[in-house]
């Protein structure tokens, strides 16, 4: 059985976490890697269910969905995790229990997350309705050294997609297509 890692998108509410991950699992997947998206949104309904967003829960959350990523990185499953997870001591933590570990930071400007918003989420908490808004009213910490940075507002998905699997395949956590 193969090594398995866990990538960790972090980032803003619109910046193209999940869609990255998908793009990701694709390719994976057409390497033949067992590979599982964690998605914060379907996490937080199944497994998460009654957190709030307090700094707290946010972190619970954080620390559960790192738990999951773990367990199946530890049976060679290539895992994905799709999650705003805001604060750098959370993500932290987890890097520190996840062997293979790979932060990627999808960096894209609050303004352009804000204009892709379909579901309305940051015009809401603008207008007060959405209290402990990532990026609004409640702080998101950029990685500070993140093994990989997207600029999604910059950079195709392809291109995002690629220098996230080139940086796998230099670290031997995934073979080169040759």
């Amino acid at each position: 059985m193969s090594n398995g890692f866990t990538i960790w998108l972090t980032g803003h509410s619109g910046a193209g976490k999940s869609t990255l991950a998908h793009a990701l699992e694709k390719e994976l997947t057409s390497r033949h890697i067992s590979t599982e998206v964690l998605d914060g949104d379907i996490v937080r309904t199944n497994l998460s269910q009654g957190l709030t967003f307090s700094p707290e829960d946010r972190n619970i959350n954080v620390q559960r969905i790192g738990f999951v990523a773990s367990l199946l990185s530890k049976h060679g499953v290539g895992v994905i995790v799709s999650a705003i997870s805001p604060y750098r001591t959370a993500r932290e933590s987890v890097r520190k229990s996840i062997p293979g570990f790979v932060e990627v930071y999808v960096n894209c400007p609050v303004e352009e997350c804000e204009r892709r918003d379909v579901k309305g989420l940051y015009k809401k908490a603008r207008n007060g309705e959405i209290p402990s808004f990532t990026g609004i009213n409640d702080p998101y910490e950029p990685p500070l050294n993140p093994e990989v940075e997207v600029r999604t507002d910059l950079e195709s998905l392809q291109e995002s997609t690629r220098k996230i699997i080139c940086f796998l395949e230099q670290q031997n956590l995934i073979g080169e297509i040759k």
